[in-house]
């Protein structure tokens, strides 16, 4: 058995070792599922799908011969992790939730760091977040308080409190936006183990898994084989000063956890986790339905550090693949009668150094010169104001940014014209919005796909959390401008490569059917209500609910 599975498989030999009889087909009058699983793979693109979908044998198989909606829509502009995730299990857009970016700016906070992480708790006195794409991030309490609506769990759990709402992660900030503001147990990976809320403490059956993973994160663990549908894809890309991608098999050296997050490794110890939490809890095996969240984090991270169309991505398709398989098959033979859905926070794209050599001539990376701080500086001296401190900020070089406050009234008015037009007139730029006109549009309807860029704007908006005027990008246009161990690829743009992911839905004895017909996220939470006997009402939703029966009958009655 290949390292990937040596966690996930001592948890179901250890765990479920007096395991019963695999579930009965579906009837016509089946009853409620007693567990909901709903799978998050961060980064996992609706075309990684289609690329790889012939070669799934293991869970991603059994998914995509379930209820597939290939065009699963993140409909929103700012197609981010938190965003993301912000809309699976709430049924509303990520402006709607709160959750406009990752990070964002708040220049009344009492700190000198004016960057707020979507996953934190700012009013805390003496913390601060730092950079998300650092390796050591601020001393911040992960918190869902900026979360503004209750997820699918939190809704259960008030009409059926013996249900339990359980949340597992690679990541905080998607264990927190599925999981809500009070789960039943939440748990997400920090330096080499998993960890929780503050105030609260890892479960024995947690403790131990953390254990267990400690013994072994830090021992050189071999490459992977390569599949025979990877041998094409392993071709070494050159990028930055002298670095490369593309041919590496994750192999690590002895002392290697700091890159074990970037392997397939890692979500092997999430199902793992997972795993363990639905033993210890009896997740599903109450008189009530229960629900657990599982963030997949790997894809992800193996996307920012290798890119999609490497070796390394292949492999991790084929990994991820194998490791659903098994716990679906660890469910199974616990008789619980579940139901699956797996979709994404975002979709990504590849290193415009392998682009610019696979038909895309004119992928490039971000001019170094657009940023905040560049394009304020050069304003200040402009305009005579002093640059004593900055008069415009912003995250990156795309998305939100925001002029001073400090400013005059008069001040911010000529700041914000003289940004606004300079950065609209860059040719990297497809449009700048003015906050004003965002504002004034209504909340888009219809098919996503054909979505306004004002419109996929709106849809990430909140009042009192964007900017006052929000830059996109052109297409194949990478927003990082330097490359760096880790860090070669992205996502965030409204296009529809960072916007479509596959919606999957499973359960034993479910119609298989496939739609290709764009559908949302915010449809999945009242999909998976309308199975469990949560129903949120229309003006709760920016979404619907899809009938997966595949039959006459219909889910959503």
């Amino acid at each position: 058995m290949q390292k990937l599975n040596l966690v996930t498989a001592l948890a179901a030999s250890i765990l479920f070792s007096g395991a019963a009889n695999a579930q009965d087909d579906v009837g016509e009058d089946k009853a409620q599922p007693k567990l909901v699983v709903a799978i998050s793979v961060d980064q996992f693109s609706a075309n990684l799908f289609a690329e790889y979908r012939s070669s799934f044998t293991g869970g991603l198989k059994r998914l995509a011969n379930g209820v597939v909606f290939p065009s699963g829509y993140q409909s929103h502009a700012a197609t981010e992790t938190c965003p993301g995730h912000s809309t699976i299990m709430t049924g509303v857009h990520s402006g709607r939730a709160g959750i406009i970016a990752n990070n964002w700016i708040d220049l009344s906070i009492d700190r000198e760091d004016k960057t707020v992480y979507c996953a934190e708790d700012e009013r805390i006195a003496g913390t601060s977040f730092g950079d998300i794409t650092a390796a050591t991030q601020g001393d911040y309490i992960a918190s869902a308080w900026h979360l503004l609506v209750p997820t699918l769990g939190e809704r259960l759990k008030k009409i059926s409190p013996e249900s339990r709402n359980v949340a597992v992660a690679g990541k905080d900030r998607a264990a927190l936006m599925m999981g809500g503001q009070q789960p039943d147990a939440i748990y997400w990976w920090k330096d080499k183990g998993f960890t929780t809320l503050q105030g609260r403490k890892v479960s024995p059956a947690m403790a131990a898994l953390n254990e267990s993973i400690g013994s072994t994160i830090d021992k050189a663990r071999p490459a992977y084989p390569v599949p025979a549908q990877c041998i094409a894809h392993s071709a070494k890309i050159m990028h930055g000063d002298g670095q490369s991608v593309g041919d590496y098999a994750f192999q690590r050296p002895e002392g290697g956890a700091s890159i074990y997050r970037g392997s397939p490794d890692f979500d092997g110890s999430v199902i793992a986790a997972a795993t363990a939490v639905i033993k210890e809890m009896q997740l599903g095996k109450g008189a009530a339905t229960d629900v657990i969240s599982v963030g997949l984090s790997a894809t992800d991270y193996i996307g920012h550090a290798f890119g999609t169309e490497g070796l390394e991505m292949c492999i991790q398709m084929e990994q991820l693949d194998r490791s659903l398989g098994q716990f679906f098959e660890i469910l199974d033979r616990e008789a619980i009668d579940y139901v699956v859905m797996l979709t994404a926070d975002h979709g990504g794209l590849d290193l415009p150094e392998r682009m610019s050599l696979q038909g895309v001539p004119a992928a490039q990376r971000v001019d170094p010169a657009l940023n905040a701080k560049t394009i304020g500086k050069a304003l200040a001296r402009d305009l005579g104001i002093s640059d004593d401190k900055p008069v415009l900020y912003a995250d990156g070089p795309f998305g939100d940014y925001y002029v001073s406050r400090d400013l005059s009234e008069e001040q911010r008015k000529r700041v914000k014209d003289g940004a606004m037009a300079p950065i609209a007139a860059h040719n990297q730029v497809e449009a700048v919005l003015d906050r004003e006109d965002i504002l004034s549009a209504s909340v888009p309807s219809g098919s996503p796909e054909e979505w306004t860029l004002l419109e996929r704007a709106r849809a990430s908006f909140h009042p009192d959390r964007s900017g006052d005027f929000i830059v996109l990008l052109k297409k194949a246009v990478t927003p990082i401008a330097t490359t760096g161990r880790g860090y070669v690829a992205t996502h965030g743009s409204p296009w529809d490569y960072d916007r479509r992911v596959p919606i999957l839905f499973w359960r034993d004895g479910l119609q298989h059917f496939e739609q290709p017909l764009p559908v949302m996220t915010v449809d999945i939470a009242p999909t998976l209500g309308a199975l469990i006997g949560v129903d949120i009402a229309a003006e709760e939703t920016d979404g619907k609910c899809l009938d997966i029966d595949g039959g006459p009958a219909n889910s959503c009655d």
